[in-house]
């Protein structure tokens, strides 16, 4: 089925065409999946969350996701972060005047924010069971459209693309302002956003926006996405937290933000949340602070440009280290090569070059103590898997410890429950299931193509560190020193 052209729904923003510092914020933080249609309750879940993450990885290596034509420092802003079962963690934001509020996923690989905008908003082959929150600009005293004379615009195109524009009658905008209104005839083109599994499309606006309870961190003339097609999206918009002037931090002039991811075990549970932090986070973990240096890859135009790349230098498996190519660890510009941390990732992807040996590695260690189960790697994607131990006295199993090391000295040494999971059979379409009968390591690879080649081998990161890994992390962004700080601890009371 076509994706649904966006030119109708442009016309009901034509009313929006023209004739304060933020503080410390903390935001709950949730995570959750979607719903699926009845002939799809027999998927596993684990096998959708390999699936969006592998979807996930095109998206991140294939350099072309980047929209196309067609507070003060010293303080901190906290908000809730509410896990979902489709892999992401949301939270909500308000838009607009009077303010709108809408759940966003946080997304440290992208730095465009979008939303489902206007009544008018259709979403193909998007799941959700109950109608999407969508962002209404004519209720919005303060919604604009943006100018192909604003400096936003280039945000998101190209000189050459807003030639036309620059022949226009219509006065420029004033030096140094962050948006100005547009004209019938001096609208910022529409974008599109192309995802690995996935799209969006729209208009940029400029709006006030609000993020926490308290309303502390806001900025008038933020500039989002009002988009008004989708495909293959979540019931939700998206916030932009890369590198970048588009993305949050940088509109809010945050130059530093951190979170704290849930356990899986509480998807879809709104009574618990972790948390996000706009600002410096006072808080003191138990365990100090690890910082490591962030790198920045040679190209200088997104998507490469908007990762944060980390400074890693090994990978144990047992305590031993893995052999693992060069291209695991540098950034290689365009050609690809290094590794990322993303928080729209569900489990962390490696290349074939790093995987294979990794995988190799795992099963030496566990030295066939345990069975490999081929009918749970077949069937859920993921590899390897042991079979779980028969008889009553069978209660735990001897696993290797996985641990990333660091510029520096730094280690992070992932508990088990970060790196294996345990998978049984698939639900019925009655919605049972049976217990588990493997443990699986929640690391995804490339796809074997038809050639016998990988299928998304080539340029982007060759290691993309997923959200599963960073559960019960606290994990910190200090952009103005160029550094990621983590520490293990409990996301929420009942975490640990």
């Amino acid at each position: 089925m076509p994706m649904p052209s966006p030119l109708p729904c442009l016309l009901l923003l034509l009313p929006l065409l023209s004739t304060a510092a933020p503080t410390a914020t903390k935001i709950p933080l949730y995570r959750h999946l979607p719903a699926l249609a009845t002939a799809a309750h027999h998927h596993h879940p684990l096998s959708r969350l390999a699936q969006a993450s592998l979807a996930r990885v095109t998206h991140l290596r294939a350099g072309h996701h980047h929209p196309q034509p067609q507070p003060s420092a010293g303080s901190s802003v906290r908000t809730a972060l509410y896990p979902h079962s489709y892999g992401g963690y949301a939270f909500s934001l308000s838009l607009g005047t009077p303010p709108q509020p809408l759940p966003v996923l946080l997304d440290t690989g992208s730095h465009l924010t979008w939303v489902p905008c206007t009544s008018s908003y259709k979403c193909l082959n998007c799941s959700a069971s109950s109608p999407f929150p969508v962002f209404h600009p004519k209720n919005s005293s303060t919604s604009r459209l943006v100018s192909c004379r604003s400096p936003v615009c280039l945000w998101i195109h190209s000189k050459s693309h807003l030639s036309t524009c620059s022949s226009s009658s219509a006065p420029p905008c004033r030096p140094g302002a962050a948006s100005c209104n547009a004209t019938a005839s001096t609208v910022c083109p529409p974008y599109l956003v192309v995802y690995g599994s996935g799209s969006t499309s729209g208009l940029l606006l400029s709006d006030t926006l609000r993020a926490g309870t308290t309303g502390r961190a806001s900025k008038r003339g933020f500039a989002v996405g009002c988009s008004l097609a989708s495909v293959h999206q979540p019931p939700t918009g998206l916030a932009g937290f890369g590198r970048g002037a588009p993305s949050v931090p940088a509109q809010l002039g945050v130059t530093k933000f951190s979170y704290c991811l849930l356990s899986r075990r509480f998807d879809d549970d709104a009574a618990v949340s972790g948390e996000l932090v706009l600002g410096a986070s006072a808080a003191a973990g138990k365990t100090p602070m690890q910082y490591v240096p962030l790198l920045k890859n040679a190209a200088t135009r997104p998507p490469y440009s908007v990762y944060y790349y980390l400074s890693l230098t090994g990978v144990a498996v047992g305590g031993k280290a893995v052999r693992l190519p060069p291209r695991a660890f540098a950034p290689g510009g365009t050609n690809g090569g290094g590794a990322i941390i993303d928080s729209g990732t569900t489990f962390t992807y490696l290349d074939p070059t790093v995987f294979n040996p990794l995988s190799a590695a795992m099963v030496a260690a566990v030295g066939g103590r345990y069975n490999r189960s081929k009918l749970v790697e077949d069937a859920l994607g993921l590899r390897p898997c042991f079979a779980l131990p028969a008889g009553p006295g069978a209660k735990s199993m001897d696993l290797p410890e996985l641990s990333l090391r660091f510029k520096g000295g730094a280690e992070m040494r992932l508990p088990i429950e970060n790196y294996f999971v345990a998978a049984g059979p698939a639900p019925t379409a009655g919605g049972g299931g049976g217990a588990p009968e493997a443990i699986c390591l929640a690391v995804v690879s490339d796809v074997p193509s038809a050639d016998g080649g990988a299928g998304a081998s080539g340029g982007g990161p060759a290691i993309i560190l997923g959200s599963f890994q960073q559960q019960n992390y606290h994990v910190e962004y200090d952009l103005e020193k160029e550094r990621l700080g983590f520490r293990p601890q409990p996301c929420s009371p009942s975490s640990s």
